[in-house]
């Protein structure tokens, strides 16, 4: 930091509320003004009296140019603090389809509003990685790919407030998830506190979506989560096609990647079941026609169907077939994940890495997602591209489902 004052020549003051210090917000913007070459004056502190009340922080910032300002503020938006003087949130026209303004605001997975008019608008459809689009006294988050010509989109910092999660608030609730877990008595901890989340979402009207990996089915906890969509704990399913035709697979064959999953003997030519399975969902075409006809009895996608509760399966580049149900335009599949997400406050990821990124970048930040995978490394990679509300179980899947079943279902 710099002790030359002249050299600091653009500044701003900022103002944020929240619980920020036991959340470690507040570190986090002195720690962010210091790291653009920045300085900071207090100009007032307020500490909340109680746990429930707000701290409130006025704050002037400086920087010795106007590019590291904005690279400040930019970082400073996202952890809360909103300009003092920023009057109204600035818009400007898009000049052609999916082409937005050089200085657009990229929006946080964080509560938004934006001032216009003098009031302030609680943005819509809230993600990571979108545009702010204003029409009719609302806001609304929309992809950089959806914007059409004409549509009035949020520019600058001014007239922007963010309002962060306050993660730490909930480190006792939620101290059974590290990615330390390994033993069973801390797995069955685990367990009973997702079971807990679950309890309390569907309490609080809100849906739990599944994100699952075919690993599911490898690990046989193919079972357990077909036993928790029929008895109404699951409301929608994301997976990709593989998910699917494994599901199938163990239903109509018994195997999962031509293994036994009954005993874990590799099957003899067991290496085209996965095809075989692929096949009879083409002629009674579709997985709805299949569990319809009565070709298809049992499993993850059965379930899914005669319960009613929708499924998505996303397409990749190396998926055989696919199935006929799987979607592989990305974009649509990307659409429908998204559809799903929308509304649910408890997310499932359930062995699949990929899978689980995508979503957590789509779902807002006060969605709690329970991340459940055997590699440790797929929690952390899911909370560095954004997801700071995932909070991670480090166990096998299959016996992860075991036990959540059992705390739930009563058969």
């Amino acid at each position: 930091m710099t002790s030359n004052a002249q050299a600091l020549s653009f500044q701003e003051i900022v103002e944020a509320e929240g619980h920020l210090i036991d959340s470690h917000i507040m570190e986090q913007i002195f720690d962010t003004v210091v790291e653009y070459q920045g300085r900071f004056e207090v100009q007032h502190f307020h500490i909340g009296r109680t746990n429930s009340d707000p701290s409130r922080l006025r704050l002037k910032v400086e920087a010795p140019t106007a590019e590291l300002m904005n690279k400040m503020m930019a970082q400073l938006l996202g952890l809360g603090c909103s300009p003092v003087e920023g009057g109204d949130v600035e818009l400007k026209r898009v000049e052609r389809d999916r082409c937005a303004p050089e200085d657009f605001y990229s929006t946080t997975n964080h509560r938004t509003t934006v001032r216009r008019q003098g009031a302030w608008i609680e943005v819509e459809r809230q993600r990571m990685d979108a545009l702010i689009v204003v029409e009719h006294g609302r806001a609304v988050c929309r992809r950089l790919r959806d914007l059409r010509e004409g549509d009035l989109v949020v520019a600058g910092m001014h007239g922007i407030r963010v309002i962060p999660e306050s993660k730490e608030r909930d480190r006792l609730h939620f101290a059974f998830m590290s990615n330390g877990i390994s033993s069973e008595r801390q797995v069955e901890t685990a367990v009973r506190q997702t079971a807990a989340l679950m309890r309390q979402t569907l309490a609080n009207a809100q849906r739990i979506a599944v994100v699952a990996g075919p690993v599911v089915i490898h690990t046989g906890g193919g079972p357990a989560l077909a036993r928790l969509i029929r008895h109404g704990w699951v409301q929608s399913l994301l997976a990709g096609n593989a998910l699917g035709v494994h599901d199938v697979e163990a239903a109509l064959l018994g195997t999962s990647l031509g293994v036994r999953t009954a005993d874990g003997r590799l099957e003899d030519h067991g290496h085209r079941n996965h095809m075989q399975a692929i096949n009879a969902i083409y002629h009674a075409g579709g997985i709805r026609q299949a569990v319809e006809s009565g070709c298809l009895t049992g499993g993850v996608m059965y379930e899914c169907v005669k319960a009613g509760i929708p499924f998505v399966l996303a397409g990749s580049l190396r998926d055989d077939g696919p199935l006929p149900d799987t979607i592989t335009d990305m974009n649509d599949a990307q659409d429908a994940y998204a559809e799903q997400i929308h509304g649910a406050g408890l997310i499932l990821c359930l062995g699949s890495m990929l899978h689980s990124i995508a979503v957590g970048n789509m779902a807002p930040s006060w969605v709690k997602i329970v991340c459940v995978d055997i590699n440790p490394a797929v929690v952390t990679k899911v909370s560095d591209r954004g997801t700071g509300q995932a909070v991670g179980v480090v166990t096998d899947v299959g016996l992860f489902l075991d036990l959540l079943a059992r705390h739930l279902v009563n058969e």
